[in-house]
């Protein structure tokens, strides 16, 4: 194993453990369990991430990016705007369905507990949730709706009502909370907020 393979190897087992222990002990979650559940050393975390705090916003970004990757590639360009809500909204009803969708949840409920109580940490996660949703916003923009084309300034109004809208519905569907919400009823909720109240002026 080279150096590069080797330190690849340990990051992704810090963040693994840190996946695991974040989920199971929340804002109690302690750095030097979750170099011991990984096989390494606090130093390593430092070595790697800097802190804990770097540790947990790389956390962060590796658990959405695969996500807004799927995003991505199910939303190709051309696509027209209403389409590309329903999709990125099936999407995300999708994601509902999957086995680990409740230890995900405990996750990210654990995340925002852990920035809530730590005033350093809860920039950086919103900075890093920010720049997912701005991948969104890119996706979005310039695409045609009414013979109209999405500016970036719209696009960012419509991304953010977007991801909340479907990050609420989701927690309600995983945690047993929204009876009869079918892929169907996540598109049409999705698609009901592109309205010019909404998009604003471009």
């Amino acid at each position: 194993m080279t150096r590069a393979e080797a330190k690849e190897h340990n990051r992704q087992a810090l963040l693994e453990a840190a996946r695991l222990i974040v989920a199971r002990d929340g804002h109690r979650a302690k750095l030097e369990e979750i170099a011991e559940q990984a096989g390494l050393t606090t130093g390593a975390v430092y070595s790697l991430f800097g802190n804990k705090n770097g540790l947990l916003v790389a956390l962060v970004t590796d658990f959405l990016t695969p996500h807004y990757d799927g995003i991505e590639q199910a939303i190709p360009a051309g696509m027209g705007l209403i389409e590309a809500v329903e999709v990125f909204a099936r999407h995300y009803r999708s994601l509902c369905d999957d086995p680990d969708a409740l230890r995900r949840l405990s996750f990210e409920i654990s995340l925002q507990d852990l920035a809530l109580r730590d005033p350093e940490l809860q920039p950086r996660l919103a900075a890093s949730v920010r720049a997912h949703e701005e991948r969104l916003t890119e996706l979005l923009s310039g695409r045609v709706h009414d013979g109209s084309t999405l500016t970036p300034g719209q696009a960012q109004r419509l991304a953010t009502a977007l991801r909340a809208l479907m990050v609420g519905l989701s927690q309600g569907v995983i945690l047993g909370l929204t009876h009869a919400a079918p892929e169907q009823y996540f598109a049409a909720a999705a698609r009901a907020l592109v309205t010019p109240d909404v998009l604003g002026p471009p």
